[in-house]
């Protein structure tokens, strides 16, 4: 059976509304493909040493990126079928008349190509952005605002998850693809962002998890979206989660491969792991509590290949469809897993959020800073008001949203194997 097979839509294509496109004009998306990536393209081959027919392979990308029109794969690798399958509608098109989302995960999926990741040779497992991850794990950087995060927690059970589950809220700003939000800082619980928090469920979150807390065989997910600060916040809220006994297991899903710059990846929570040990007593402390439920199985680190790739969470594969389903609750981090919750599409902002994700297998909590021109579950006119307060206001990562769609928490089934990392 191919591990890569395209999996059934669960909802009907043609009841969503339009794909967000690289060429709606004047868009986000429009910018991204024609100005974002190949700026990105560039840095990725400014920070390392690519050999020369790495780096010829990476400038024909360029040229292909800002003049051509897409291609498809040319390497021999397990998830080939897989790609010729979702790239066919678009090959032959300019990048800039092409789903956004789709465009964005292909592009991504290149630079892989382009720098042999998945080839024998010394540059296979090589992460291209390795280089710039390494910002974020200086001891001065995301360590040191986790540091001041803990230190500031509330004793009230109650006020101390609201602190936690917002910390790993803002944390999405940091963003090592889009740095929009870099000047508002890391979030360490030191300033206030209830004006900035568009819908805020989190006390519905709240009940839910104390109204199941009790039930052993619980377990939860969290899908990661960025290392670095954000996976910090991340792993201290699921800390919190389960020093606190409201939840008794953890599965944080990660990405295989590098993915949008600084997606985070199971050796990234190793390597954050380690940097917290040099961000002080408080942060060095939560590294050892971590270890220890990853030691003891509370804490599971996984990896599924939907995850870097063009796919929409309405068209997952049975095996992650059925781990979603069989947990009490998940956790759905960042604006690139909003977009694919909501297909990448030209939503109405009025449209509720639990309609909107009505197919999802499972209860879910959509943390998410603002950095794409979608949105959901806004009461009317609340969107025209912020577009005259602010034109940004949809991608410059200063708001953010926690919405949920809640039910009943499931106890635990048997985890599939092919999802471990």
């Amino acid at each position: 059976m191919d591990p890569f097979a395209l999996p059934p839509c669960q909802v009907d294509p043609a009841a969503l509304p339009p794909l967000i496109m690289t060429s709606d004009p004047g868009s986000f998306a429009h910018n991204t493909l024609k100005v974002r990536v190949p700026a990105i393209l560039q840095e990725t081959i400014s920070l390392n040493t690519f050999p020369v027919e790495i780096r010829a392979a990476l400038d024909e990308m360029y040229d292909e990126l800002t003049a051509g029109t897409v291609r498809g794969l040319r390497e021999d690798a397990a998830d080939r079928a897989f790609w010729d399958a979702v790239c066919a509608p678009w090959l032959g098109r300019s990048w800039l008349a092409v789903p956004w989302y789709w465009a964005e995960a292909y592009f991504y999926r290149r630079i892989l190509e382009a720098t042999r990741y998945f080839q024998p040779g010394p540059w296979r497992g090589f992460d291209p952005y390795a280089v710039k991850k390494r910002t974020e794990w200086a001891a001065d950087a995301a360590p040191q605002a986790v540091e001041r995060l803990l230190r500031r927690l509330p004793h009230d059970p109650h006020d101390r998850f609201v602190r936690l589950l917002h910390a790993s809220l803002w944390g999405n700003r940091t963003d090592l693809s889009y740095q929009v939000a870099a000047h508002l800082g890391r979030a360490d619980g030191s300033r206030d962002e209830r004006d900035n928090l568009l819908v805020d469920d989190t006390e519905a979150v709240w009940r839910f998890l104390t109204a199941v807390a009790q039930a052993a065989s619980l377990r939860y997910i969290v899908i990661a979206d960025n290392a670095g600060a954000e996976l910090l916040m991340d792993l201290a809220l699921i800390d919190g989660l389960l020093a606190g006994g409201l939840v008794a297991e953890v599965h944080l899903h990660l990405k295989p491969q590098p993915f949008f710059v600084s997606d985070a990846m199971p050796r990234d929570v190793m390597d954050g792991l380690d940097a917290l040990a040099a961000g002080g007593e408080a942060a060095a402390e939560l590294a050892g509590r971590l270890r220890a439920y990853l030691a003891d199985g509370r804490l599971q680190l996984a990896a599924h290949w939907l995850y870097a790739t063009s796919l929409f969470y309405f068209q997952l594969p049975a095996d992650l469809s059925a781990e979603l389903a069989g947990t009490a609750l998940v956790i759905v981090k960042g604006d690139a897993n909003y977009r694919r919750l909501l297909g990448d599409a030209h939503w109405p902002a009025t449209t509720p959020f639990a309609q909107a994700v009505s197919y999802f297998p499972a209860p879910l909590v959509a943390l998410r800073t603002l950095k794409g021109e979608i949105i959901v579950g806004l009461a009317k006119g609340h969107a025209r008001r912020l577009a005259a307060e602010d034109p940004a206001w949809l991608v410059n990562g200063q708001r953010g949203v926690i919405q949920a769609k809640l039910g009943r928490a499931r106890r635990s089934k048997h985890v599939s194997q092919s999802v471990r990392a």
